[in-house]
């Protein structure tokens, strides 16, 4: 009976955070370029009881008993399909076509600012000083260059349009024209990425302890490695959540949630009969 309780509340908490898992897709299912999140379970440490060697009798089922102590949640895999364009028509929502590609943001932190990577293609434009303006996203956090430096230019712009290699070009009333070559990162190595919040990730901050180097996990897309950036305005693309197969999983946790939650009652209740016998 201590058995069975032992591998019920292991396996308890970590059907617990699949449900969280699941519960952040559903929650993210409207949210542009979000990337749904899969749990991938593997088994705890296992004891093996075998036959006695004595007994060579033949049998259909395997040689002796394998007590199992629950199950880990092994890792969170994102999911990188890329999700369905939804047209727009307005000039300053972005979408990336290629899988893996992400447009590289500076966010602000408490030991200063950092970039991270969004598939969140919407932009503004954000007044600064001598009528400049700065391309930002819809947290405010300014978006990146291919130098890394944050995207101003002259608050009298009439148009803007997507040039092949992840450019941009910038029309101003007095028919002047700016090129600026949006930031983007190709993703080597997706799954070691840290995920930050919303659709945000980052560099995982144990690239020692993972044995890589940040050239190893991704490669910022310089010179004639832009040439295979897909990009796309007057658009933005959708989550990839798949509503129906995550309301199924969701229906399939619970109710392990509740096979296991039933094993360690009718285990409490065996002990207590054990325990009442005179």
């Amino acid at each position: 009976m201590i058995r069975t309780m032992t591998t019920a509340t292991n396996t308890l908490a970590q059907l617990q955070s699949q449900i969280d898992i699941i519960g952040n897709n559903l929650a993210n299912v409207s949210t542009n370029g979000f990337k749904a999140n899969e749990a991938k379970f593997q088994e705890l440490l296992y004891q093996q009881f075998n036959n006695d060697k004595a007994d060579t009798a033949q049998r259909q089922s395997p040689a002796g008993i394998r007590y199992g102590s629950g199950a880990v949640l092994g890792q969170s895999q994102m999911n990188w399909k890329v999700g369905t364009l939804q047209t727009t028509g307005r000039q300053l929502d972005f979408a990336l076509t290629s899988p893996k590609q992400y447009f590289n943001v500076i966010m602000p932190g408490d030991e200063g600012e950092q970039t991270v990577y969004t598939r969140q293609g919407n932009f503004y434009v954000s007044p600064i000083d001598n009528g400049q303006v700065m391309l930002v996203n819809g947290d405010g956090y300014p978006i990146a260059n291919a130098q890394g430096q944050p995207i101003t230019f002259a608050d009298d712009v009439k148009n803007y349009t997507v040039q092949p290699g992840g450019n941009l070009k910038v029309t101003h009333a007095n028919g002047t024209m700016d090129t600026i070559s949006l930031g983007v990162t190709l993703m080597e190595r997706p799954n070691l990425m840290t995920h930050l919040s919303g659709t945000y990730i980052g560099v995982p901050a144990n690239m020692a302890e993972l044995g890589v180097t940040e050239a190893d996990i991704m490669t910022e897309m310089q010179g004639a490695a832009r040439s295979v950036i897909g990009l796309e305005n007057n658009a933005l693309e959708a989550s990839n959540v798949d509503y129906q197969k995550e309301m199924t999983n969701l229906i399939n946790v619970q109710r392990s949630y509740q096979f296991n939650a039933r094993a360690v009652t009718l285990a409490d209740q065996m002990l207590g009969l054990i325990n009442g016998i005179r």
